[in-house]
């Protein structure tokens, strides 16, 4: 199991370096910022934008990897999104993740876009996940979709060199049938919340079922490699409320076949309302939980 925090993008620099080096110094394997222009559960918050924000956490970390949690063709190009991802790929020494997923509110219209279904929602996710993994991985890119285009985009220098991969990992949010098979065909792993509005042990038995469906699918498109699986453990309740609710949580999640969980810094109230002494007691728990 794999241990991931994620810092929202609410405070000043100054506030938010020290909780990047800690995430790190606490033994963390990847950190994460939310990727909206405005986010539903803080619409009054302060929000600072998550590429310069990821970049900065880079110049302050040396191992940790970096990720967005999750971008969405809500208000992004792939082709400006390549750019970006390029030079942050760069900075960080190649320790991006890009969580990709098809995007919610209020960012869906609050550049006065009109209202998508959601079937439309994953046909543009899967448009924009196809463009941005070929603008990573190719040069000199033409496209013509239903949502997005390009001529002739570029793609030097290219991402930091790796060993077994092309390009830095997608991670796609998906919960549907037709988003997971997304995932399946660009991502090297798989990010869901679980089913909606679901809470206690039908959200884990949520869970259950959408880890089936997700098995089922990589049957069927034929898929060898398997994906990694993330869970973001604080959308039933804040994982971090006490160590033995953190350690039951990861517990469960292992035993569904998640190699990854990620939690909130814990905030003065809700949502994620937590102590530091909480966060620093489970991250001493860390190795033994791995």
């Amino acid at each position: 199991m794999r241990f991931g925090l994620c810092i929202l993008p609410e405070h000043r620099w100054s506030d938010a370096a020290p909780m990047w080096r800690a995430a790190e110094e606490m033994g963390f394997d990847h950190a994460w910022t939310y990727d909206h222009l405005v986010w539903g559960g803080l619409r009054e918050s302060p929000w600072y934008g998550t590429t310069p924000t990821l970049t900065a956490a880079a110049l302050v970390t040396e191992r940790i990897q970096l990720g967005t949690f999750v971008t969405s063709p809500n208000y992004r190009h792939p082709v400006t999104l390549m750019r970006d991802l390029l030079a942050l790929d760069d900075i960080s020494g190649g320790r991006v993740i890009v969580g990709i997923g098809s995007g919610g509110e209020p960012d869906a219209t609050i550049l006065g876009t009109p209202p998508l279904t959601p079937r439309q929602k994953v046909d543009r996710m899967a448009e924009f996940t196809d463009l941005l993994d070929r603008t990573l991985t190719s040069d000199h890119v033409d496209f013509d979709g239903e949502w997005f285009q390009a001529r002739d985009a570029r793609s030097l220098p290219g991402p930091v060199p790796r060993p077994d991969a092309a390009r830095m990992p997608f991670v796609i949010a998906a919960n549907g049938p037709r988003a997971m098979r997304v995932a399946l065909e660009h991502g090297q792993g798989w990010v869901t919340i679980g089913r909606d509005g679901a809470t206690g042990e039908t959200w884990w038995q949520g869970l259950a079922q959408l880890c089936a469906r997700l098995d089922e699918l990589a049957q069927e498109t034929g898929r060898e490699q398997p994906l990694d699986r993330y869970l973001n453990l604080d959308y039933d309740r804040y994982s971090l409320t006490s160590v033995a609710a953190f350690t039951d949580a990861v517990g469960r999640a292992a035993d569904l076949g998640f190699t990854d969980v990620i939690a909130h810094w814990p905030r003065a109230d809700s949502p994620y309302e937590g102590r530091r002494d909480t966060l620093e007691a489970v991250a001493a728990l860390l190795p033994t939980l791995r």
